[in-house]
């Protein structure tokens, strides 16, 4: 009924802006690590620089999100939608949720105008809400400046520039229809929202790697998308340059920078710590849903969609199905892994562990 398909779509729109101010109130008193990254890599839009008080950028965000939240229902009723899917649609899409009143998500509008609108917004949904609010400022400039931003972008438009040449005289002839299916479907995954306008799973293997793969990376921090991160990437990827120059000129000092400041080793730390421990419980969890007799790719982009909340895989659990056949066991992985995921896994793991009771 309505008043549920309304309720689920609340939950994930304050959900979704509720992590990232229990992210910017907790994290840094408790110094878990993804919020030193954040301190480090933005110079500009951190939490203590919009505004000295926690409470009041916590506001600014909020005020961020409603805005831009009220100016996707607007466009949405512009291309047809009633008030009713286009504030639901809206909610799921700011919060990178996903849930849509339709069984067949947004392909069941069959416009090419929702199709672009609803990509338009999911791509802002994944970009930190700190620029956001210095674009609304004045500060259009910060977008070019932020190293984030721009990989992020340019993982975007690369993708879906690989998507559409691989899909180009195999799925679709026309270029205007595999360009808006193309981009659509990668910043639906890539920012962990699982909108589906297209059943991507009978498009060509590479293309399902590249999907799985932008599954992983995720959106900017700061944002509501799910995935490992963009930044925690970009750090990762300057971390490796680093060591291989170190490879050929031991006593060269190389610091690793992001946004043109050096980021400190300690705050590298975490990040490795972080990765390493989100792909040893993607392995894991994927070897126990191998051991229930589901199949590998299943397994893995299933889990790998569970984790980073996404939706929708691959295989027997792609877009045009979904995990009511899986076994009691494989579902009870999966809620684990939602979870963990959900609260970037060192928050929830701490829960289990004997330094948190032992006092």
């Amino acid at each position: 009924p309505p008043s549920l398909l309304l309720w689920r779509s609340l939950t994930q729109w304050l959900g979704g802006m509720g992590i990232i101010v229990l992210s910017l109130a907790i994290l840094p008193m408790l110094g878990v690590g993804g919020m030193q990254l954040f301190k480090a890599e933005v110079p500009g839009p951190t939490a203590d620089r919009l505004k000295p008080r926690i409470q009041d950028t916590a506001k600014l965000l909020w005020g961020v999100y409603v805005l831009l939240t009220v100016a996707e229902v607007l466009l949405l009723m512009a291309g047809g939608m009633s008030f009713f899917d286009g504030i639901n649609h809206a909610f799921t899409t700011m919060a990178t949720g996903g849930f849509s009143t339709r069984n067949a998500s947004i392909a069941a509008y069959d416009s090419a105008y929702i199709d672009w609108i609803v990509t338009l917004f999911m791509f802002l949904a994944g970009v930190n809400f700190s620029l956001h609010y210095l674009a609304l400022r004045g500060r259009i400039g910060d977008f070019l400046r932020n190293e984030e931003f721009l990989f992020y972008t340019g993982l975007a438009l690369g993708g879906t520039l690989l998507v559409v040449l691989l899909n180009m005289g195999t799925i679709y002839n026309g270029f205007f229809d595999n360009l808006r299916f193309s981009a659509f479907q990668v910043v639906s995954i890539m920012t962990a929202t699982g909108f589906s306008s297209a059943n991507f799973n009978t498009w060509t293997p590479f293309v399902h790697f590249l999907l799985l793969t932008l599954m992983f990376i995720g959106g900017c921090t700061g944002s509501t998308a799910g995935g490992l991160k963009v930044s925690r990437i970009a750090l990762l990827s300057k971390v490796i340059g680093r060591e291989l120059r170190h490879s050929a000129r031991p006593r060269a000092v190389v610091p690793v920078r992001l946004n043109g400041q050096a980021v400190q080793d300690r705050a590298v730390q975490p990040v490795l710590a972080f990765v390493c421990l989100a792909i040893l419980t993607n392995l894991a969890a994927s070897a126990l849903l191998c051991a229930t007799g589901l199949d590998i790719i299943s397994a893995v982009s299933g889990v790998t969609s569970c984790m980073f909340n996404v939706g929708p895989g691959l295989g027997s659990v792609g877009p045009a199905s979904n995990y009511g056949h899986l076994t009691m066991l494989a579902k009870w992985v999966l809620i684990f892994t939602m979870i963990a995921g959900r609260l970037e896994f060192f928050s929830f793991y701490v829960i289990f562990s004997k330094f948190l009771w032992q006092q």
